[in-house]
């Protein structure tokens, strides 16, 4: 094959693995992708990963990607990392890690997150500053838990990253980050576009030890040094863009953005579910995190911990396929499945709750019980999304605006029907998979060529689909959850 073909290379390292794709950068032709695991360790609330490991995934994962485009490394001009958000990476003097990452999903920071949302003129002042109220997820969070847990960590580091800022910085040696991402940290003003001073000196973070602030996840950060170039099997000449948050390059694989599509909503099922849009409207809502996208465009989103995994691990439990599930409303079960603590709503400590088992009781139901638990804590977020886009959700045409489902879960009969009964909307699937690589690889091509990289995913058509019509919304099981959710918290879920 000719070197002449530009392809480029769009990274997804998240919770579970690192995933790169190689793309034909004028016609967005997915040709190949290559994977490789994550470890995640830790219980009792406590998620961490080794960096390190990272880096050798995302190697491993982008050789394997372009062995089988079967292209010479000499076509790929560009390659991005979007990374799982909110992970804490501590760097020493060497630029290593200091310790383990402490992941986005690591509930341990919980005390220090109360605490937090209380300075700085609570809630109300958070939400202004920062976009977003802290909670047990959020990076500012996790360093004060540092600082009083192991205070020897915190005043030996040299250098505090995200995972997808540390992964960039070891590909082109330049400690930057996005907008998209940094937003999630709790400490990036996204009224102001840079860090807020008062926040730092709150948790005591010198602004030195941060990354500068790209003016986009598309932006030329340099190209591989040496290094990185060697591990990847790639020229040093290929460009690195700036990368952004998972959640972010999904944005811009589905095409929305300033360039692509606005206040359409989506709901994405993974180790978590989310529901975001891509809005012009700064969001300002306690219930929601107050992204910035990573083209200029907002990203308020909403978050469950507790999605794919949990309720696969009530199909194990159960000892039955993950579609062997039967609508729980049936029986008049509900299931909370929060096995690993819950962040919206924000009940970190909170287990997995079973209500209404009789004798009789079909196992099938249970597990629909869970989808639906986990499908309802997603989707309870969706109004009050919409309403930070600043539309009203009763509005017709904002009711009958589809879903777009993407994720894991969307590949799935039983999530797929359990979002349509319980929402009551027409979905849209797009048929593109590794929507987070392709958005990352558009970034990519991005910063090769100077394009807006929603403009390239929506002529690529990446976030193309079928659409689902609306089934009828299934209110009875809707108010039972709901019924029971109240009922539980704070006494059986706090």
């Amino acid at each position: 094959m000719a070197a002449s073909r530009s392809v480029v290379i769009g990274v997804d390292s998240s919770t579970q693995s690192a995933k790169a794709v190689a793309v034909d950068a004028d016609s967005g032709e997915l040709l190949a992708l290559g994977r490789a695991p994550h470890t995640v360790t830790g219980s009792a609330g406590a998620r961490e990963s080794d960096p390190e490991e990272w880096w050798t995934a995302l190697a491993a994962a982008v050789r394997a990607a372009v062995r089988e485009a079967g292209v010479p490394a000499a076509s790929v001009t560009g390659i991005a990392v979007a990374g799982q958000q909110h992970g804490l990476v501590t760097l020493g003097p060497d630029g290593r890690p200091l310790r383990p990452a402490l992941l986005w999903n690591d509930t341990r920071s919980a005390p220090q997150a109360a605490a937090l949302a209380t300075r700085l003129g609570g809630p109300a002042s958070w939400l202004e500053r920062t976009g977003s109220v802290p909670v047990a997820s959020m990076t500012a969070a996790k360093w004060q838990w540092l600082r009083e847990h192991e205070p020897h960590h915190a005043d030996a580091t040299t250098g505090v990253r995200l995972p997808h800022d540390h992964l960039t910085e070891r590909l082109s040696g330049v400690a930057v980050t996005d907008p998209g991402d940094a937003s999630g940290t709790c400490w990036y003003g996204t009224a102001t576009g840079a860090y807020d001073p008062d926040v730092l000196d709150l948790i005591g973070l010198d602004p030195a030890l941060l990354p500068a602030v790209a003016p986009s996840g598309a932006t030329r950060v340099g190209t591989l040094t040496p290094a990185a170039a060697e591990a990847l099997g790639l020229p040093r000449t290929v460009a690195v863009a700036a990368g952004t948050g998972d959640n972010m390059a999904a944005a811009v694989g589905l095409g929305l953005g300033g360039a692509g599509l606005l206040d359409h909503p989506v709901v994405s099922l993974g180790t978590s579910g989310t529901v975001f849009a891509a809005t012009r409207a700064r969001p300002a809502d306690p219930g929601l995190a107050g992204f910035a996208a990573t083209d200029g465009t907002y990203l308020p989103l909403g978050c469950t911990l507790n999605c794919t995994l949990a309720v696969d691990r009530f199909a194990a439990l159960l000892g039955l396929d993950r579609e062997d599930a039967a609508p729980g409303g049936d029986g008049g079960i509900v299931v909370l499945p929060y096995l690993d603590g819950e962040r919206t709503p924000d009940l970190p400590h909170a287990a997995g709750l079973v209500t209404g088992l009789r004798h009789g009781t079909d196992p099938r139901a249970v597990l629909g019980a869970a989808y639906e638990g986990a499908a309802f804590t997603v989707l309870r977020a969706l109004d009050e999304l919409l309403a930070a886009c600043g539309l009203d959700p009763a509005a017709p045409d904002v009711r009958d605006r589809p879903l777009r489902l993407i994720g894991g879960g969307a590949r799935g009969r039983a999530w797929t029907e359990t979002v349509r009964r319980l929402s009551g909307r027409p979905l849209v699937v797009p048929a593109a998979d590794e929507l987070v690589a392709l958005g990352a690889a558009a970034l990519a091509a991005s910063a090769v060529t100077g394009a807006d990289p929603v403009a390239l995913t929506t002529a690529w058509g990446t976030g193309a689909g079928a659409l689902l019509p609306p089934l009828p919304r299934d209110e009875e099981t809707w108010n039972r959850i709901a019924t029971v959710l109240a009922a539980a918290t704070p006494t059986l879920l706090g």
